[in-house]
């Protein structure tokens, strides 16, 4: 008897062999043993799970039925010398891929309708991670059947019959995959990162066979040669997708021959397979180290550091009396930061910085080795001597040396003002008589630099935090939402969600239209990754399959952070609260977006671009009309002082030369990494180290990011050779920014809606470049940023 998942990884892997027969009714001959064992083996490696047997009546009788139409098809491909029609092969393995298909949609909540949730949500509660590899056989099937009836439709390709299809295709595996997708992320247990380990180079294969596929390039290539023929009737939105596509085909290998395509998937999935698991090290580093303190540990720690620290004992099941410090970001920085005793500094940013490395099993340096390596071959497919030079095509700044040229700039400014800051503390240190063996270290400079910006501008960010609760702070970014754009956000406690700390609303518009889902998780916590992310569980289009709910229009979006989480008010740093509004920021660019296609739709922009609409709407957190309303006291309601928004103004400069040097020589380590020509005898912790003697690393402060860790590099190659991006948005969004001050009231109506039709809705239905001038009315200019960070010279002027 046969399982489900073992009878549709045959049918997948019989349609496999199906669809790279002539499309034409011929027949074809295994000549040979070799050639009937190549058959088999492809069979067999599909095949490698263990079957699981039926646990009902019912269940036997649908498996014996598909037990024979198996049957029937291996008996048909066991033949050695007999003629097997390409057409027959193909409708006998749609009969069998549907009856399966049917039998698995009735039992697995990821391809039942989820018309009985609101707002067609996933049902969380009734998925498990077992679910996911039977939708995902399911959902690839259906994949590749949308596309092929693209390929066998004898009608002239056009937009109509092609490309607006194939942007369509596949609706089971994107809603799979977004559940699956950010799972991974908030919830990845143990058992789901099995799941994902497995299914990794699973899905990239899938990929590579969907841009493969047999005469699909053939037809999107013949819509893109006519793009431009006034007879296409063809709008501007239309052509943009047909070159976007067009172009994610090349940079896919679809031009390749057959061979260097075969090559091309296989190096695409061993490079998915090292991403993941050097993402699964880092956040089991992250989950599994701790370091265990005494009340009396916590000497100079706010309150709300050590409330934070007791609760993450309580969550990890600690002794009464006893505070735990992880590697979340949320607890070792404020630690580093307030942190009285020196050795604990010490212990906290040698964990924090090595993680990736902690354990021997977890080599990360070895896994970003080979990722480096495959890289490189994947650039040299393309006739790229670089990975930098092969992203860089695709990206706005075009050239990696354009990005040099930014990157030099502000590094040689930002080590001015470091040595001017780093001298400083020294100063403060030699005046209160301590002395300090080694200096100036790594884990002594956010501490020191909190008491110089004491010392010097009168300013304690400790008596600010308690005026930004994170409700506060959260009530602010949805006002600012509302005054910009029209939005209010309706919270709804009544939907199960995969979490009881995520909240969700609907996001309504000033006709009370409903625009998007909101999910706000806002704290850390075990198996969710560090950092920040804005995520999509479905996203915006109007392009939807005949017969499809409207609701399926409306983009689900999740701002993920990372907070510490205590048993009473949650506390921010202005850090904290500027990276809640950076991520809305990334939330808007999915809610606002208004494109007909779901290629061009939302975040799906080019690298350099997607910073901006987050960058931008952090600005508004820093107005004092904002701060004035909305920064409360947690427990009085007591507005912030004026005095102190002043001394925070006044501080807000210092400190900026480390803050530059620790995001910039990431961003120029990560451009001399995929610069290289060759990784003979390459060793990553050598190349670090004399890559930053070379920029002339300022003393005292490392990389935000080291290369174990650096998951913006190796868990995804979406920012490899690309984590100059920021500094590039930051350009863009200072500038843009300056049209709001320029105007002269920064919620003014009529720059809101440019900024809300050209940066937040617009996606990639324009060049990005263009979609700058239209709202700017010119390129942009870098003096806007270099006055943010405090970089101008006299020879700026």
């Amino acid at each position: 008897r046969f399982s489900p998942s073992f009878l549709l990884r045959l049918v997948a892997a019989v349609v496999s062999i199906a669809t790279i027969l002539p499309s034409r009714a011929l027949s074809f001959q295994l000549r040979s043993s070799r050639q009937q064992q190549r058959l088999f083996a492809r069979v067999s490696s599909a095949l490698a799970v263990t079957s699981r047997q039926p646990t009902s009546a019912d269940n036997k009788h649908r498996f014996a039925s598909r037990s024979s139409a198996a049957s029937t098809i291996i008996a048909t491909t066991g033949a050695t010398s007999r003629s097997i029609s390409a057409a027959t092969l193909k409708m006998t393995a749609t009969a069998a891929a549907s009856t399966c298909a049917s039998a698995m949609a009735s039992t697995n909540p990821l391809l039942q309708s989820w018309s009985s949730q609101p707002f067609n949500l996933p049902p969380f509660k009734s998925i498990t991670p077992a679910h996911f590899r039977p939708a995902f056989e399911v959902a690839m099937s259906d994949h590749l059947a949308d596309l092929q009836s693209i390929v066998d439709n004898t009608d002239e390709p056009t937009f109509d019959n092609v490309i607006a299809p194939y942007d369509r295709a596949g609706a089971t595996l994107s809603k799979v995959s977004g559940v699956f997708g950010n799972l991974c992320s908030s919830a990845n247990t143990d058992d789901l990162k099995e799941v994902q380990t497995e299914m990794t180079p699973i899905l990239s294969q899938h990929r590579s066979a969907c841009t493969f596929l047999p005469g699909l390039f053939d037809k999107i290539d013949a819509v893109y040669q006519s793009r431009n023929d006034p007879a296409s009737g063809l709008n501007s939105e239309q052509i943009r997708l047909v070159e976007r596509i067009h172009l994610d085909f090349e940079r896919a290998g679809a031009s390749f021959d057959e061979t260097t395509q075969k090559e091309y998937a296989d190096l695409k999935a061993k490079l998915a397979s090292l991403t993941t698991q050097f993402q699964q090290n880092v956040m089991k580093d992250e989950e599994t180290y701790e370091i265990v303190l005494k009340k009396e540990d916590m000497t100079g720690c706010p309150d709300g550091l050590v409330e934070a620290a007791h609760q993450a004992a309580v969550d990890r099941n600690k002794a009464d009396g006893e505070y735990v410090i992880t590697l979340s970001r949320s607890l070792v920085e404020p630690f580093l930061t307030f942190s009285d005793r020196r050795d604990l500094r010490e212990q906290a940013w040698r964990a924090w910085t090595r993680r990736g490395e902690l354990d021997p099993e977890r080599d990360n340096l070895a896994i970003a080795t080979d990722i480096l390596k495959l890289r490189k071959k994947q650039a040299e497919y393309h006739g790229c001597k670089t990975f930098a030079e092969y992203q860089c095509l695709d990206r706005m700044a075009k050239t990696p040396e354009n990005v040099m040229e930014l990157l030099e700039n502000v590094w040689r400014r930002a080590k001015v003002c470091a040595d001017k800051e780093r001298k400083a503390l020294e100063e403060f240190v030699a005046e209160n008589g301590e002395e300090l063996e080694g200096g100036i270290m790594p884990w002594d400079w956010r501490y020191y630099a909190t008491k110089v910006r004491a010392a010097k501008y009168d300013f304690d960010e400790a008596a600010l935090k308690p005026y930004l609760s994170l409700d506060k702070v959260t009530e602010a970014f949805f006002a600012v939402s509302g005054n910009l754009f029209g939005l209010r956000y309706v919270k709804r406690d009544d939907v199960e969600l995969f979490h009881p700390d995520v909240n969700c609303y609907e996001v309504r518009d000033k006709d009370d239209k409903l625009v998007s889902i909101f999910l706000h998780d806002n704290y850390s916590r075990r198996f969710k990754g560090s950092g920040a992310w804005m995520s999509e569980y479905r996203s915006q289009t109007r392009n939807l399959p005949a017969g499809a709910d409207e609701i399926e229009e409306i983009p689900i979006v999740c701002n993920s952070n990372n907070f510490a989480k205590g048993s009473g008010a949650t506390l921010l740093s202005f850090d904290d609260a500027t990276t809640l509004f950076h991520e809305g920021g990334h939330g808007h660019h999915g809610m606002l977006s208004d494109s007909t296609y779901s290629r061009l739709s939302s975040t799906s922009v080019l690298t350099d671009f997607v910073e901006l609409p987050s960058q931008l709407m952090e600005h508004w957190f820093e107005e004092p009309e904002v701060l004035k309303k909305y920064a409360r006291h947690y427990e009085t309601g007591e507005e912030v002082p004026q005095d102190l928004l002043d001394k925070l103004k006044a501080a807000k400069s210092f400190n900026q030369g480390f803050e530059t040097i620790e995001y910039t020589s990431c961003a120029l380590m990560d451009m001399a990494m995929h610069s290289l020509d060759s990784y003979d005898d390459f060793d990553m912790a050598k190349f670090e180290e004399k890559e930053l003697e070379r920029l002339g690393m300022p003393q005292g402060i490392v990389m935000r990011h080291r290369p174990a860790h650096f998951q913006h590099l190796f868990s995804t190659s979406a920012y490899a050779a690309g984590y100059y991006v920021y500094l590039w948005a930051e350009v863009l969004d200072a500038d843009a920014f300056g049209a709001f001050k320029e105007s002269g009231n920064v919620f003014n109506p009529e720059v809101a809606e440019k900024a809300r039709k050209y940066i937040y809705s617009a996606g990639n239905t324009v060049a990005p470049d263009e979609l700058f001038r239209l709202f700017r009315g010119r390129d942009p200019e870098i003096k806007f940023m270099l006055e943010k960070k405090g970089l101008v010279t006299a020879d700026d002027s």
